[in-house]
């Protein structure tokens, strides 16, 4: 069904729960997987621009710590015995959404993966949904994973 499957992840619980549904669905359809990470702007993060840049020792870090970030989805994907490869997007004036949609574009990805916190109200609206504009600019369908919530009854 799905043979190309896009994950993007960055290193969170709920982003390695995505990467393992991708998983079992690559392993289950003979598929594979493109792992990705994107180098965000601050300024998207932030809502401003500190310092007008960035110095090359924290674009430096950015760009380790997203190849960690790679090197350790890979490692999941390999331990799963699916075929994978990995992309850092940084260029670092493209949003998250934007790169994952021209990432499955051109790689003709059949399915995304993503995690989602599933925030509401104001944490939503603050931090804004990656999931959401994953959605809304991906070429081909979206699974989206929701993060674990503890809906369990307390102890009285």
């Amino acid at each position: 069904m799905y043979q190309r499957i896009l994950v993007p992840v960055d290193g969170s619980d709920t982003s390695n729960k995505a990467l393992t549904a991708a998983l079992q669905l690559a392993r289950d359809a003979g598929g594979r997987v493109r792992l990705v990470h994107v180098l965000e702007e601050l300024s998207y993060l932030t809502g401003y621009e500190q310092f007008g840049g960035y110095s090359g020792d924290l674009t430096r870090i950015m760009r380790d710590s997203g190849m960690q970030i790679l090197d350790n989805a890979m490692a999941i994907a390999q331990a799963a015995g699916v075929e994978a490869d990995t992309v850092l997007f940084d260029n670092l004036g493209e949003r998250l959404a934007e790169a994952v949609a021209e990432a499955a574009r051109q790689w003709k990805a059949d399915l995304v993966v993503v995690g989602t916190h599933g925030r509401r109200g104001v944490g939503r609206m603050l931090l804004g949904s990656g999931a959401e504009q994953v959605i809304r600019l991906a070429p081909v369908p979206v699974l989206v994973i929701r993060a674990e919530t503890d809906n369990k009854p307390a102890d009285h």
